[in-house]
């Protein structure tokens, strides 16, 4: 009998159970997962419905809604792995009306013209709500009757200004950041930078009204959780070590600003968590014309042309930043989502040394406006950007909300 009737003769479908238990747990990408269930259906009732064991995930795109769409209730992702695009059934996300204001393990967090504060997992459409706007503590008073200036905020000088439904939508909240996937901790904390002020503020599952982190006050840039604390970065690259969990929480101590001068030249600051290492990414921006003439462009955005990696040294004397010149086989992606970290070599399709960046420095960049989003792969070797690949935007589209990375996560 040779090799091709011996593989006939095998009911593949018959396989122990406990082989494809031990098959479905070597298993690393959540798509080949699919596919293994997908076999038939012994397969499926084989092994767990959902796999809790997977790592990280290649992170997806969730790509913008176009003005042509027909879809009311569905959103597309694109996965780098593949190249293929996933229609996911989101109506609670798909709309031009629905801001995000981040992605963190796996959940997509939702704004609307309404104080909900909406968590929502893409692939389980698990959904939770955090306490609503009005209980931000700046927030003094909220009603729907006063048209165009429903809130009532208080600034940092003790002023009240109004705001209104949409522009508390828009530009309230910069991004939000969770502990951990509300599906695996109930315990899990959310913090979120504000915008105008640049407190940070957090809550506690179960909480009815988020708290402010007083002595973390612009160190807004970005933030990131690891090993029961936050990490928050401010302009100059000077980091806020916040923990909500202690006795006296939140208490908040800095690591002091020992970065190189060439820190102060950048734009945006980004914190990873990369392996062992605290990371910072620092963005360079630079002044972009629609048709190329500076003196005579109707529309001037930004864009980017530079990123540069730091390390921060624990080791001997005071932390201090130091230059990455070569992320060896991570790549890095930022934006609106929680940062992440990922080894090239264990995806398809994944370059190693390289950030995948998308547009999540300014709303008004794109609210209305005709061109493309600023969104890419700065390759750290010879500091060249390239486009995402299989990526399409048209420029002749209507810009609204950008893409977002979104870290498939099924728990």
């Amino acid at each position: 009998m040779n090799s091709r009737e011996i593989e006939m003769a095998v009911d593949w479908t018959q396989l122990p159970r406990d082989i494809l238990e031990a098959i479905s747990k070597n298993l690393t990408i959540y798509t080949d997962y699919l596919r293994f269930q997908a076999v038939c259906h012994t397969w499926r009732i084989s092994v767990p419905k959902i796999p809790h064991h997977l790592p990280p995930q290649l992170p997806w795109l969730m790509l913008p809604l176009s003005q042509q769409s027909q879809s009311q209730s569905h959103r597309p992702f694109l996965d780098l792995s593949d190249h293929k695009i996933h229609l996911l059934n989101l109506p609670e996300a798909a709309s031009h009306l629905k801001r995000r204001c981040g992605s963190s393990h796996g959940w997509l967090v939702i704004l609307d013209e309404t104080p909900t504060i909406l968590l929502l997992n893409p692939l389980t459409r698990a959904k939770l709500n955090l306490p609503p706007l009005f209980t931000f503590p700046n927030v003094v008073t909220f009603n729907y009757s006063e048209i165009g200036k429903e809130y009532a905020l208080r600034s940092l000088s003790g002023n009240i200004y109004r705001r209104s439904l949409k522009e508390m939508r828009d530009s309230f909240i910069k991004k939000l950041v969770l502990s951990s996937s509300p599906a695996l901790n109930t315990n899990f904390v959310a913090l979120a930078i504000l915008n105008q002020t640049g407190d940070l503020v957090f809550c506690k599952n179960g909480d009815q009204a988020w708290t402010f982190i007083h002595d973390a006050r612009f160190f807004c840039e970005d933030v990131i959780y690891d090993n029961d604390l936050f990490y928050a970065v401010d302009k100059n690259g000077g980091v806020a070590v916040c923990d909500v969990h202690g006795e006296n929480s939140p208490s908040v101590s800095i690591i002091e600003r020992f970065e190189t001068p060439r820190i102060f030249g950048g734009d945006m600051q980004y914190l990873v968590k990369s392996g062992d290492d605290l990371l910072l990414v620092t963005r360079y921006l630079d002044l972009g014309y629609e048709d190329g003439d500076p003196y005579n462009s109707p529309t001037v955005f930004y864009k980017t042309v530079q990123f540069e990696v730091f390390r921060m040294d624990f080791s001997g004397g005071p932390p201090m930043w130091e230059r990455v010149w070569d992320l060896g086989d991570r790549m890095l992606f930022v934006g609106e989502n929680s940062s992440l970290s990922l080894s090239a070599s264990d995806f398809r399709g994944g370059l190693g040394n390289c950030i995948y960046y998308t547009d999540d420095y300014c709303e008004s960049n794109y609210d209305g406006a005709f061109r493309d989003y600023d969104i890419g792969i700065f390759k750290l070797w010879d500091g060249s950007i390239e486009a995402l690949p299989c990526y399409h935007p048209n420029s002749h589209s209507q810009l609204h909300w950008p893409p977002l990375w979104v870290s498939p996560n099924p728990c």
